[in-house]
């Protein structure tokens, strides 16, 4: 247990993690470790809850498992120690106001805690003491104290205000001595005062005890004492409860680990900005604008590690160490369920067993051990691992590059057999060149600015990135004339190897931009199609519901019309009806097949019933010519004249209460409103007065009768607005009838 605590310090101080958890553990309750036990997708599911609800913030807990111990043991608890339990059964009592939805409710309501413990809650006040006003002698005893240091404090002041002792006071404060109340004053003071010598000052004067405030101090230890006595009795009683519930209190403070958990997750993440990230069963671990904790400004990594082993080559301090870093500590973040900076609906962190970073040099004089045996004694212990997932860095460090190129080559190989994951650094082209053949090796590259002549800290996957040796030496102030010598140095052949494998990676991240600006207008277009589609659905569905409008309104039309023919037989009325069922059908059929034109200017028209020429339009507003007479309407309503058959029957109207007679003038006098809803009646008489103005008519009636008024009072609002409307006015003798004046 000792040797994983140490392996867990570790491997958050090589991730750089430490001051992280530091600012995480503020958010806790009390101390205790990172890890949670239990299942991780149930504790991901209580965090997930909870971080949609506001809730009480628990108040700090020490840890309480040596008083369990002493429980067992029918020890007595000190009033502290009893409280602390009281805090965590009072926080548990509050959360059930919370207004928690599942799973939390059921968790948090099956933690029922017994009446005896509830009854416990109400003998403390809210500091921690026995609330006095439950025990009458305590309460007695507190009124006397308290008047006990009144009086010693009235004594001391009378004593500081003295003109006896005034020559000998050093001040006129009262000095708090090893708990008593005392009076700093100078040698002599017994010529003045009777006192006790408490301690002496640095300068020294002398703290006294007056003897006139002795008998007040025995009387506060006399007080005091009693309250220690019934105080102990109420701990020993209360510990007796505890003996009888000790199973529970240790399921209760439990349970208060585990709430705490879950809150301190909650309120870093919300204090932050932080996401959650579930690991995945799979071993792919794909981060998505992550952000290393550590890094004030961090430039946000996207990288996507499937394959089993990933390789990154490139330019010093480039950023492949911090990548390795960054990929590490996704996993322990996302292992332990602690927030961190990312896009979570594109992030993926897969589980593994342990995390392992060989990062330090272990090179130690005092175990005289070089850096190449170090690295060697941590890779002969991952032999003994699996499902891991393990960080080397500068992997070729210490020895000869080319013979470590090849033992690496083989290690990586057998320890990937056995389930072993790894994220490697390296400037060495012989093992990215030996390992790049290899389908489960992930290359990537870290960029360089050849132009500003700096890192990026930027990736490219799929390339070998070159290491920028001598523009980084150059950089950082090694004089030009040394570089350029030592390029001549290190060769010709392998400087224009450099160069190839730069043009390449160039190459590599030009194709990468390109495929990325193919995929998003790609994306747009497929968003396009998508809208069409979803339009097309939209209009389809609309004019399905068009026509089972019309047909309902056209049956119960009919259905009327019927029923009228029936009291009064009709030839020309069974005729008309006759006509209105074919011209029904015809129009049905021609809808389907028809494709719409948009109208211009100049095109013949109809409108409703009548034929006119379109004059111009204005957004979804167009002007017509019927009959010589100007008329503004919706352009919706307006159609092609030509495209269907001209039948001279009009439909008949929405509603059967509706009675407008044809006439040859093509329009009626008068139209009844009654029984119809506010919206339907003013379409009516809207359709009702344009026919009239069209027609030429100068007095129309409106019958929307009485009842409540509601028809009356909209049309009296709408003639109001209407601009054709000379005059209106109710019918003498029957207020049930409007008359208009067009």
């Amino acid at each position: 247990m000792l040797e994983q605590q140490n392996n867990e310090k570790s491997i958050i101080q090589k991730l750089d993690l430490d001051g992280y958890l530091s600012q995480f553990k503020q958010f806790l309750a009390r101390e205790k470790p990172v890890a949670m036990q239990g299942d991780i997708n149930q504790h991901y599911r209580y965090i997930q809850a909870l971080s949609k609800v506001q809730f009480p913030l628990p108040k700090q807990v020490p840890n309480l498992d040596n008083e369990l111990a002493r429980i067992k043991k029918q020890a007595v608890l000190g009033l502290d120690e009893i409280y602390a339990f009281v805090t965590m059964f009072s926080y548990f009592n509050s959360l059930n106001a919370a207004g928690f939805t599942e799973p939390l409710i059921s968790w948090i309501q099956s933690i029922e805690i017994p009446e005896e413990i509830v009854e416990i809650i109400g003998y403390f006040t809210e500091e921690g003491d026995i609330n006095p006003e439950r025990d009458p002698e305590l309460y007695k005893l507190e009124r006397a104290i308290k008047q006990n240091k009144t009086e010693i404090k009235e004594t001391l002041y009378r004593l500081t205000h003295s003109s006896k002792l005034r020559d000998y006071l050093v001040d006129t404060q009262v000095h708090f001595n090893g708990g008593e109340e005392t009076l700093l004053v100078r040698g002599g003071f017994n010529n003045a005062i009777k006192a006790t010598v408490v301690a002496r000052s640095s300068a020294g004067f002398f703290y006294i005890l007056p003897q006139s405030i002795s008998h007040l101090k025995e009387k506060e230890s006399a007080l005091l004492s009693g309250k220690e006595e019934i105080i102990y009795r109420y701990c020993k009683e209360i510990s007796a409860i505890f003996f009888k519930w000790e199973r529970f209190l240790h399921f209760i403070n439990k349970e208060y680990d585990r709430f705490d958990h879950y809150q301190a997750r909650v309120q870093f993440a919300r204090a932050k900005e932080y996401a959650f990230v579930l690991p995945s069963r799979s071993k792919r671990i794909k981060l998505q604008d992550f952000a290393h904790p550590a890094i004030e400004n961090p430039v946000p990594v996207t990288i996507d590690m499937h394959k089993q082993i990933m390789l990154v080559t490139g330019v010093n301090a480039g950023g492949k160490t911090m990548l390795l870093k960054s990929i590490l500590s996704a996993v322990y973040m996302s292992k332990y369920l602690l927030p961190f900076k990312c896009d979570a609906s594109k992030t993926e962190v897969g589980h593994y067993k342990s995390i392992e970073a060989v990062i330090d040099d272990p090179q130690s004089v005092k175990n005289d051990i070089s850096t190449f045996a170090g690295r060697m004694q941590e890779f002969a212990k991952l032999f003994n691992k699996e499902d891991a997932i393990v960080g080397v860095d500068e992997i070729e460090l210490g020895t000869d590059s080319d013979e470590a190129a090849s033992l690496f080559r083989v290690m990586l190989d057998e320890l990937r057999q056995k389930g072993i994951s790894f994220i490697v650094t390296t400037h060495h082209k012989r093992l990215a060149s030996l390992m790049a053949s290899d389908d489960e090796v992930e290359l990537i590259a870290a960029l360089y600015d050849e132009a500003r002549r700096v890192p990026t800290y930027t990736f490219l996957q799929g390339s070998i990135g070159k290491s920028y040796a001598f523009e980084t030496a150059q950089r950082y102030g090694v004089p030009v004339a040394i570089v350029h010598r030592a390029k001549k140095v290190y060769g010709e052949d392998k400087e224009n190897l450099n160069e190839l494998i730069e043009k390449s990676t160039a190459l590599e991240r030009e194709m990468r931009t390109k495929i990325a600006k193919v995929e998003e207008e790609l994306a747009s277009v497929e968003k396009k199609k998508r809208k069409l589609e979803e339009d097309e659905f939209r209009l389809q569905e609309s004019h399905r519901k068009a026509i089972a409008t019309l047909e309902n309104r056209y049956n119960a039309a009919t259905k009327k019309a019927r029923e009228a023919l029936k009291a009064k037989e009709s030839t020309e009325g069974r005729r008309l009806l006759n006509v209105a069922h074919q011209r029904k059908d015809f129009k049905q059929k021609e809808i389907t097949k028809r494709e719409e034109e948009p109208l211009k200017e100049g095109d013949k028209v109809k409108y409703r019933s009548h034929k006119g020429e379109l004059v111009s339009l204005r957004g979804k507003d167009a002007t017509i010519i019927v009959d010589g007479l100007k008329m503004r309407v919706p352009l919706s309503q307006l159609k092609r004249r030509g495209d269907t058959p001209q039948v001279k029957l009009k439909s008949k109207p929405r509603t059967p209460q509706a009675n407008v007679s044809v006439e040859k003038s093509g329009a009626s006098v008068s139209i009844k409103l009654l029984g119809m809803y506010a919206d339907e009646a003013i379409d009516t008489v809207d359709k009702f007065l344009s026919d009239a103005l069209v027609n030429n008519l100068s007095e129309v009636q409106i019958i929307h009768g009485t009842g409540g008024g509601v028809l009356s009072k909209l049309v009296t609002e709408y003639l109001k607005k209407h601009p054709k409307i000379q005059k209106f006015y109710r019918m003498p003798g029957n207020l049930g009838i409007t008359v208009v004046e067009l």
